[in-house]
Order: structure tokens, then C-alpha cells, then sequence
């Protein structure tokens, strides 16, 4: 029978609690268990589950995409916000029931693929549930970003940064920068200036299928990066460009509540 596996925040106290009750109640059902750490090769699973926050979630996502695996992931909330990890502390035992029991059901989440490409070759590639970030690194000084999609010219771009970011990713970063949110049933990709420079800089919802193609314009030196989910960075140099586009792996976010994605909203960011 193909193990659950279950990865917890690393360096957290808490998170590695929650885990090993969750293991223990687990085995008592008949549900064998796999320890994970970050860097564990996945293989023969059929249900990850991630403690911690929003973060742990993305490592996880990430992680089952790399392997090719189709299990969906369940995240178990110990962090603050926890938008994508929708099970509480609280609400722990009763979703390993509802996960033993069958009452599930999965959302499938767009992935994002992004590259740099440096002297006409690819130097960096990731995967990204939430969003891929071009940004100034340690200096607060505005950058400029040409951008095109699907090989058409878009804009020139000056702002703090740009966010390329999923439906998924929709409540994360881009919110922050004033992008709206847009439904994860919504096949569909953001592109948002963080506080550019013109007001007429507006965010952008572009077709999942479509290409977006980033070139900064970078000096000699220079401490551009590009961020991947918040995990992965890539400094960038002179001639660099980020590109884009669908992936051809997906991720399927276990749902084992009745909470609906406006009931997120509500509870989360306090709509109404």
C-alpha cells in the first residue's frame, strides 16, 4: 500500500508535534507513514501532507511536481495567515479522518514555469505554485523591466519589481502589490508592477497559455534577482531574461472541509 508522507516545517517545534501525533493516529488506522525532510526523494506515495504554513505547502507542491508524482497534498496550518493550508491545528484528527474515510475532494492548481535564460542558454529552471518575482535584492532603488507576451511587446516597466503570479498565487504577493485575486478555478496568470512609477501601470490577467518574457535592465553591478515562490532566487546579470509560461505539471491541493474559497476569503482577510 503507497505510504501518506508527512513533512513538517523545518526547525519548528510545533510543526514536528503535530506531525508525529498525526503519524501515530495514522498507524493505529492502518495508514503507513513516510518521514520526510526537504530534501527526501519522493516516491510510492499517495497523499503528502505538510506541517507548517503557507511555505511548507509550497516546498511540498514543489517537491511532488519535481517527482512526477500525482498524490495531492494536504497542508495542516501552524503558521499565521495559512491561505493555502486550510486545516487548523483543531481541525487536525478530524481530517485524517475525513482523508481515511474517503470524504475528500481535490482542487487542481496551476503551475507556473519560469527560466533564465543567460547567452542564449538556460542557466536556472523552476517550478512555481504562487508566483515568479523579478525584484531589486538589497537596495530599494526602482528597476526596469521590458516585458512581452506571446512575443509581442507589452511595456517598459518602471516599478520596484514585477510579479508574474498564478490564480493561486493571486492571494500572496500580488494582493500585497494591488492585484486582484482571481479564482484558482480561473485558468489564468497575473502580471502585477510592485508600486511602479506610473500610475497607469496596471495589473494584467493574461491567459495561462500565454509566454511572458521579463528583460531587466541590469548594470554592471547589479543585485537583481529572481525569486521562485519565495524559496529559490537566481541572481540575475546584464542580458538576462525570465521567461514564463504554463507548466506541464499541475498540483492537486487535498480538500478535506466545506469551506468554500469566498469562506477563505472571509476568514483569512476578513472580508465582509
Amino acid at each position: 500500500m503507497p505510504g501518506i508522507g508527512l513533512i513538517s516545517r523545518e526547525g519548528s517545534l510545533v510543526a514536528d508535534s503535530a506531525r508525529a501525533e498525526a503519524a501515530q493516529w495514522l498507524s493505529a488506522h492502518g495508514r503507513p507513514t513516510v518521514m520526510l525532510s526537504r530534501d527526501s526523494p519522493l516516491a510510492d506515495l499517495d497523499l503528502v501532507i505538510a506541517f507548517g504554513g503557507d511555505g511548507t505547502l509550497l516546498g511540498a507542491a514543489h517537491a511532488v511536481a519535481v517527482a512526477g508524482l500525482d498524490a495531492p497534498v494536504l497542508g495542516i496550518n501552524l503558521g499565521r495567515l495559512g491561505f493555502l493550508t486550510e486545516v487548523s491545528r483543531a481541525e487536525m484528527i478530524d481530517a485524517l479522518e475525513a482523508v481515511c474515510d474517503g470524504r475528500t475532494r481535490t482542487e487542481t492548481r496551476l503551475m507556473l514555469n519560469g527560466r533564465v535564460v543567460r547567452d542564449g542558454r538556460d542557466v536556472a529552471e523552476r517550478l512555481a505554485l504562487n508566483d515568479i518575482v523579478v525584484t531589486r535584492g538589497a537596495l530599494s532603488r526602482m528597476i526596469e523591466v521590458d516585458v512581452s507576451v506571446d512575443g509581442l511587446p507589452v511595456t517598459h516597466i518602471k516599478a520596484d519589481g514585477v510579479i508574474v503570479a498564478t490564480a493561486t498565487g493571486s492571494t500572496a504577493y500580488n494582493l500585497s502589490a494591488g492585484g486582484p485575486i482571481v479564482l484558482p478555478s480561473v485558468d489564468a496568470m497575473v502580471l502585477t508592477p510592485i508600486a511602479p512609477h506610473a500610475l497607469s501601470h496596471r495589473p494584467v490577467v493574461l491567459p495561462a497559455a500565454a509566454s511572458v518574457v521579463l528583460k531587466p535592465v541590469i548594470e554592471a553591478q547589479s543585485d537583481l534577482v529572481a525569486t521562485f515562490d519565495g524559496q529559490f532566487g537566481v541572481a540575475l546579470q546584464p542580458g538576462d531574461a525570465i521567461v514564463v509560461t504554463r507548466a506541464e505539471r499541475v498540483v492537486k491541493l487535498l480538500r478535506v472541509t466545506g469551506r468554500s474559497h469566498f469562506d477563505m476569503l472571509r476568514e483569512k482577510l476578513r472580508w465582509g
